[in-house]
């Protein structure tokens, strides 16, 4: 027993600094929501790693309430475009108890929740707030980005943050490390040391020393909420099952005979440059392919990686409209806002534009025009559609070359990779959250004694 008292001084975990919360919670919270909440404001700084659907914005609006209310003081939420006035209309559509409003410009700010862009966090003075919610935080995910640099240190001092997005990137720890340093859980450099090994197959790339598994997620678990279904936090899954996801592939044969160089038939390669030069030799057979695909009467997303992709599907389908990365913010917000809202029937985009946040249950129709290495970004498309609320079988066509084959194998690893990396984080919350957490009625199982003073 003393040695195992010894062990469980080693155990690693973070320090709360917030606050015992027994206030009344928004009616409107599922129980685990409630419970993710209540662990938010007791670590004062925590991550709500929350799958999409499961409701990451009134948690972390309900989370940016209670925070207001105790320090009277604004609190910002940061969010990518569009998604703010989203969260704006669902904070009134959930009867949040505190003034939230969307602003693009400080002066605006009103005591309460402030939501602006990424875009505009450099107009803001960190001081002015109590504490700031990172809606979509997978943004910190790059070590050496200039907007995660920028986030450090603006908010290296406070007391309230949360960090909100969806399950992190498969098999990227470094995301999990960049979140662990912005909230002062520890630094990425020594979650590294501690927790991993250099992989001397992969340079450059990280993996769990064997022994650490367990310790590590229960580390994970200490200041962050993990969940892709509430039965993951000890809760009915009664509600959360999502329909069917169709994945459809649709094979465009590529000319190897041509732009062979000194070769009788072109041998693709998997590097960056050689991908995109396949790409462009097929660009324009693969966007008449989504062209045939789509229906007339349906609500269509349909994702490129490129702008080249982009022009040849405006060639293709010139009823769509499209959103561009060079378009100012203004129209990019607005555009997406009125693909929300069902105005716009058929878009034209790129995952990392419009991939992140956005509520697109309306919409049950996605195609891709080929894919990108990054998973990530694919997983997030899919999941503006494919999320919990949405009522129709959604259906994600992917359209690619027989050069391609190796982009889709990669995808595929991973994930399969992020499958894994789902169940490691959803047995730590099994481990960590609900022997501690969730509450069982109590049942007696021993008979009481009167004490030898009351007996006759």
């Amino acid at each position: 027993m003393e040695y195992q008292d010894f062990l469980k001084t080693k155990k690693i975990a973070t320090q709360y600094s917030g606050t015992d919360y027994i206030g009344e919670l928004n009616k409107s919270l599922f129980d685990y929501q409630r419970d993710c909440v209540q662990f938010h404001l007791k670590c004062g700084r925590s991550a709500a790693f929350l799958d999409t659907g499961l409701g990451k914005s009134i948690v972390s609006l309900e989370y940016g309430r209670i925070v207001n209310q105790l320090e009277n003081k604004p609190v910002l939420m940061l969010a990518p475009l569009a998604v703010g006035q989203q969260h704006a209309k669902e904070a009134a559509k959930f009867n949040i108890d505190a003034e939230v409003k969307f602003i693009r410009e400080p002066q605006d700010r009103v005591n309460g929740i402030n939501i602006t862009n990424y875009d505009n966090m450099h107009k803001f003075d960190p001081s002015d707030y109590a504490g700031v919610i990172l809606d979509e935080s997978s943004i910190i995910k790059n070590y050496n980005g200039a907007t995660t640099r920028k986030l450090m240190a603006a908010w290296d001092r406070h007391k309230w943050k949360l960090a909100a997005t969806a399950t992190p990137s498969p098999n990227d720890h470094m995301e999990l490390g960049q979140h662990s340093q912005f909230l002062g859980a520890m630094d990425s450099n020594e979650m590294l040391a501690r927790f991993f090994i250099s992989d001397q197959e992969q340079m450059g790339k990280y993996r769990l020393k064997g022994y650490a598994v367990k310790d590590f997620w229960s580390w994970v678990a200490s200041w962050a909420r993990c969940a892709t279904r509430p039965s993951d936090l000890g809760y009915s899954d009664d509600g959360f099952v999502l329909p069917e996801l169709k994945t459809i592939k649709h094979i465009v044969e590529a000319d190897i005979s041509c732009n062979t160089g000194d070769l009788l038939f072109r041998i693709p390669e998997t590097s960056a440059t050689s991908i995109h030069n396949e790409k462009r030799l097929t660009a324009q057979q693969r966007a008449m392919r989504v062209a045939e695909i789509l229906t007339p009467d349906d609500t269509w997303a349909i994702w490129c990686d490129t702008d080249y992709e982009a022009d040849a599907l405006l060639a293709e389908i010139p009823d769509a409209v499209e959103i561009r990365g060079s378009m100012k913010s203004e129209l990019k917000e607005e555009l997406l806002v009125a693909f929300s809202a069902g105005e716009i029937k058929r878009l034209i985009t790129k995952p990392k534009l419009a991939g992140f946040g956005l509520n697109w249950q309306h919409c049950h129709k996605t195609a891709f025009i080929g894919l990108s290495f990054s998973y990530e970004q694919y997983y997030q498309a899919i999941r503006r559609f494919w999320r919990f609320g949405q009522k129709n079988a959604v259906e994600s066509h992917i359209v690619m070359s027989d050069t391609e084959a190796q982009i889709y194998n990669v995808i595929q690893r991973k994930m399969k990779d992020h499958e894994n990396m789902k169940t490691e984080m959803a047995e730590a919350m099994k481990r960590e959250v609900i022997t501690k957490t969730v509450k069982h009625a109590y049942e007696g199982n021993q008979k009481p004694k009167l004490p030898t003073f009351l007996k006759g």
